[in-house]
């Protein structure tokens, strides 16, 4: 019996009206796709990030987002803090494995490309560590960051960007 396959995931930029769907996404991300890594408390902490909906809603305006969508509706979302730092990177469970997150990777690395990004750095939830080494990160430092009464353990991974054909060397 053959998959069925998923339609075709469109890419666009963030907009205001998205904050409570990407705030959805990033809960169910947390919640479904964490927990061989983090606790029920860690992810609850972690998850509590989009509690204030100003402050997540400014924190995705704040930055280069965007956001993947299948027939028109968020399913994932990406955000570029400054020039080279990958903030956010989350996908709706029921896309997971399917190359949305890949999709969203991508763009997001050629947009830093086009600003003059030389690097990209992140720190990476222990879950998303395989994702962004199979990109070409490779692990600086483990941090332990404190939510609340819980700490999670996430690594900062960096990728140095080849220049842009055609640019000076």
């Amino acid at each position: 019996m053959a998959q069925q396959a998923m339609p075709k995931a469109g890419l666009r930029p963030f907009l205001p009206a998205d904050a409570p769907m990407l705030a959805e996404i990033f809960r169910a991300g947390i919640h479904e796709l964490t927990g061989d890594d983090y606790s029920e408390g860690q992810q609850e902490a972690w998850a509590s990030a989009a509690d204030d909906e100003d402050a997540w809603s400014r924190r995705l305006a704040g930055s280069l987002t965007l956001v993947a969508t299948v027939n028109g509706s968020p399913v994932g979302f990406i955000a570029l803090k400054g020039k080279e730092l990958v903030d956010l990177l989350y996908v709706h469970p029921a896309v997971a494995g399917q190359g949305v997150a890949a999709m969203l990777y991508n763009a997001l690395e050629q947009l830093a490309k086009a600003r003059g990004a030389a690097e990209l750095t992140v720190d990476a939830s222990d879950t998303a560590r395989d994702f962004f080494q199979r990109r070409g990160f490779s692990a600086q430092r483990r941090n332990t960051v404190t939510l609340g009464d819980e700490w999670l353990g996430n690594t900062t991974m960096k990728k140095t960007l080849a220049a842009a054909p055609g640019a000076a060397s």
